[in-house]
């Protein structure tokens, strides 16, 4: 990525260290060369930190990156929580609405053409999502239900040598939330479908090495 998106994405408001941005890059790339003709899906977009990544990423790929978000904040940005930011809050219906900083971020980072912002609930644009994925980046709501939720949307939806990512993934409960961790990333492993790739930080990075069990 060229140094001034790299710092279009650090000055950009969000909750992702510089290595694993470069990690998800990375793991964006490697997804893209891996399943031909697939999008990449972010679930979480807030400000649009890590949206320039996966954006330089589907770019250079020449691909469209999908990004998710209903930009009204998870359950942790709300008031009174650690990670609330006044900032982003609309004075006139006094909810958080994150729309317009990420759309300033694209714009900046000259990702406008790459980067399609879809608003909304990921559990309900994940029912009517129909393409695989050559990547899906998982970081989204952190409570129990909101990750429940974005894995058995999601997940499905990830391509055969595709990409699932996952962020902030905390095994030890002393560094973080546990719900990426319990909700996400263990049934990822546990289903059998997909196998850790990289670990940098809290990203996780799992290649999905057999299809979606089909309920019967």
């Amino acid at each position: 990525m060229t140094d001034r998106r790299r710092a279009i994405a650090l000055a950009t408001r969000g909750f992702m260290p510089a290595e694993e941005g470069e990690a998800l890059w990375d793991a964006a790339v490697s997804a893209s060369a891996a399943v031909p003709d697939a999008a990449l899906v972010e679930i979480g977009s807030y400000c649009g930190r890590s949206t320039v990544w996966l954006g330089d990423a589907a770019e250079r790929s020449g691909r469209t990156l999908f990004a998710i978000d209903h930009h009204r904040g998870s359950e942790e940005n709300q008031a009174g929580w650690e990670h609330h930011d006044p900032d982003v809050v609309d004075e006139r219906t006094g909810r958080m609405d994150t729309l317009p900083f990420l759309r300033r971020t694209v714009h900046e980072a000259g990702l406008e053409e790459t980067v399609v912002a879809v608003v909304g609930a990921s559990p309900t644009v994940a029912r009517h999502w129909r393409a695989p994925s050559a990547l899906v980046f998982v970081d989204g709501g952190h409570g129990e239900e909101p990750a429940r939720l974005d894995y058995a949307g999601w997940a499905p939806h990830v391509a055969l040598d595709g990409t699932l990512a996952i962020h902030d993934v905390f095994p030890d409960p002393a560094d973080g939330g546990r719900p990426p961790y319990e909700q996400v990333y263990l049934p990822a492993l546990e289903s059998g479908e997909f196998e850790e790739t990289s670990a940098t930080g809290s990203l996780r990075v799992l290649r999905r090495v057999r299809p979606p069990v089909t309920p019967t």
